[in-house]
């Protein structure tokens, strides 16, 4: 089942002219190429659902899904040192002289570039949805860091990419303290069972709390002495469960055991059209998912 186990949005305005077909010739030209011999790293585009060869753009109901692939050679640090140590070792014993920093640096390059060809290799995927009719780029990333790298090589391969992460009228944290404190959540949202508290005032220091009644007296306590909401288990309309973070990124997604049992059953038998009706219900989620995330946040603020 396509799923995004993880998700970071940002505001998008697409380019114009922006179709599957004008995405496809762009992300060909930057397609995926394993890394060569000599390369510490790789990355590029291939295609998002494995069934559909060849297409770097998988397209349904106007939700474009992408995926970019990235190698890299895994190198151990452990490994580096011991082989550098052994030439270190073997020059001052052949030589009988002290080998100094500056030829250690270059003894260390020549090490990796010996163990390069030799080395295992590592492959990660990360997919992201562009939404042009909603404007969004939804990325299946728990890391700001990994997202940006996605959105950086569609910027290269589209030539300009305007993207923001979108702001609200109040902090999320706020709003999540707020819950547990007891104040009505909006209509199609509940608690789960898990949270993290943080002192403002007070660098590393935090509380969790998993498996238990979020608005029990404990909790309110440490809500009362200053602490605030940092990440939130969450429910939206019966049907998916996420961990809210402060940032607006949302965490360890999965859908309600009764939802999945009926998307099963609806699912066609066909894989093509198994995927293609899994983006179609994926894009439409997130459509009505994220401004009713907003919403509860004092709604979008501008830039």
């Amino acid at each position: 089942m396509l799923w995004f186990r993880n998700l970071i949005f940002y505001r998008f305005e697409p380019p114009a002219g922006l179709t599957q077909e004008h995405l496809e010739q762009a992300l060909a030209s930057h397609p995926f190429k394993p890394c060569g011999s000599q390369e510490l790293s790789s990355s590029g585009w291939n295609q998002p659902v494995q069934e559909a060869e060849d297409m770097l753009v998988f397209s349904s109901n106007g939700f474009l899904l992408i995926n970019l692939a990235q190698e890299e050679r895994i190198l151990p640090a452990s490994v580096i040192r011991e082989q550098l140590d052994e030439r270190v070792a073997l020059i001052e014993a052949e030589q009988s002289r002290k080998v100094y920093r500056k030829e250690k640096l270059q003894l260390k390059d020549e090490v990796v570039l010996d163990l390069l060809p030799r080395s295992f290799t590592r492959r990660k995927r990360t997919e992201a949805i562009l939404m042009p009719q909603q404007g969004w780029i939804v990325v299946n990333a728990s890391s700001h860091k990994r997202a940006e790298e996605l959105l950086n090589q569609l910027r290269q391969a589209l030539g300009s990419l305007t993207v923001r992460l979108p702001l609200t009228q109040i902090s999320a944290d706020k709003v999540m303290t707020a819950w547990l404190q007891g104040e009505a959540m909006p209509q199609g949202w509940a608690l789960e069972d898990e949270c993290e508290l943080r002192d403002p005032t007070t660098e590393g220091s935090k509380i969790s709390a998993k498996g238990q009644d979020l608005l029990c007296d404990e909790i309110s306590a440490h809500i009362t002495a200053g602490m605030l909401v940092k990440r939130l288990a969450l429910e939206w309309q019966q049907q998916i469960r996420f961990v809210l973070h402060e940032d607006l990124s949302l965490h360890r997604l999965k859908l309600s055991d009764e939802y999945r049992e009926q998307l099963d059953a609806e699912a066609p038998e066909d894989v093509l059209a198994a995927c293609d009706a899994e983006l179609a219900r994926l894009g439409l989620e997130y459509a009505r998912l994220l401004p009713e995330l907003l919403q509860t946040l004092g709604g979008e603020a501008e830039h």
